[in-house]
């Protein structure tokens, strides 16, 4: 069962039923599936350079939701994070707005989602350079989510961060050896009063009354990264429903289906096909819009220095002693790794 099918078939009654709640990204979206390899689409011609024999192929839409395109960009972006890894311990740090904010995100997701992300990394930010075990800067990136596992709107930025700092001041990077990086309740309640600000000062949005006073922030070990990068990448292209998992079309209604997070099983949903096409639609982000954004020492305005910090990493990986002893490279083993040091030792 294919998405643009169910589309094609609902799309009149969709669009007269939510026509006031539809975006240009939106209707973009929509015509861009609607004609992605069909037989109105442009086409790329091939001919045999041995014999006569031709070939014509209708293009791709090569819209980030359509679930026919984009095959291979989720795996080359994964490359491409894959190779800036360090080797440290990572961890997944997930800022969550709370229901009360998710009208804003219908109706102003571009304002909203902005916010979300300067607010999110100036708080990791502030938390690296006052933490004890780190006092410098890092790099983290950061996946806008905006759905649930059942497609509701939920807005939601997950951060992997690597658990080390560079201290620019001292030139020495600083590697955490621990499993603990930041406290959740603390991150949450700065979350909360600067984003507040931000879109109170900064925005001009009215905010509703009844927001509450304490919000969500998570943070845990995720092991050495490339696994969380993999559970990230699924949703960045393709749209937000994989067509494997829609599961029927039947006198009306379409029935899917989604892991459930709290039980850890496999779940289905059936919605009518006009509410459903919502369920998926609302998610198409702005046009032009960055879902995936790096910073600190993993924006590409800092690849030299992230580079010589794999090295370092690479070198000193399994031939450090265990904690509270004497380092082979480091003169002392509660001082941070020289960075500059250590590559004049190579």
């Amino acid at each position: 069962m294919m998405f643009t099918d169910i589309l094609r078939a609902h799309l009149d009654a969709f669009v007269a039923q939510y026509s006031t709640q539809l975006t240009p990204a939106m209707y973009q979206a929509i015509f861009a599936m609607l004609l992605c390899r069909t037989d109105t689409a442009q086409r790329s011609h091939w001919q045999c350079r041995e014999c006569v024999n031709q070939l014509s192929c209708p293009l791709s839409c090569g819209h980030r939701n359509c679930p026919q395109c984009l095959h291979n960009t989720t795996s080359d972006w994964l490359a491409k994070q894959q190779a800036k890894l360090l080797l440290v311990h990572y961890y997944m740090v997930t800022f969550t707005v709370p229901y009360e904010l998710r009208v804003i995100a219908q109706h102003h997701p571009d304002t909203l989602y902005r916010a979300m992300f300067a607010v999110a990394a100036d708080v990791l930010k502030s938390f690296a350079y006052r933490a004890k075990h780190l006092q410098g800067e890092i790099g983290f990136t950061g996946v806008l989510h905006t759905h649930n596992r059942r497609r509701d709107l939920h807005p939601h930025i997950h951060f992997i961060v690597p658990a080390g700092a560079f201290n620019k001041t001292t030139m020495q990077w600083r590697k955490n050896r621990t499993r603990y990086l930041f406290n959740a309740f603390n991150l949450a309640t700065v979350w909360r009063a600067r984003l507040l600000d931000y879109l109170t000062h900064r925005t001009s949005l009215t905010l509703p009354s009844n927001v509450p006073s304490k919000w969500v922030v998570a943070c845990k070990h995720v092991g050495k990264g490339l696994p969380a990068l993999k559970y990230l990448s699924r949703y960045l292209y393709r749209g937000v429903l994989p067509d494997k998992d829609i599961l029927s079309h039947v006198d009306g209604n379409v029935c899917f289906a989604y892991q459930d997070s709290k039980t850890n099983t496999r779940k289905t949903r059936t919605l009518p096909a006009t509410q459903f096409l919502w369920l998926i639609l609302q998610h198409v982000l702005p046009k032009g819009f960055r879902r995936v954004r790096d910073y600190g020492l993993l924006h590409p305005n800092n690849n030299k220095l992230r580079q010589r910090i794999q090295s370092i990493l690479t070198l000193i990986d399994g031939t450090l002693p265990p904690i509270n002893t004497k380092p082979r490279f480091a003169p002392a083993a509660k001082s941070p790794c020289s960075l500059w040091g250590l590559w004049r030792d190579r």
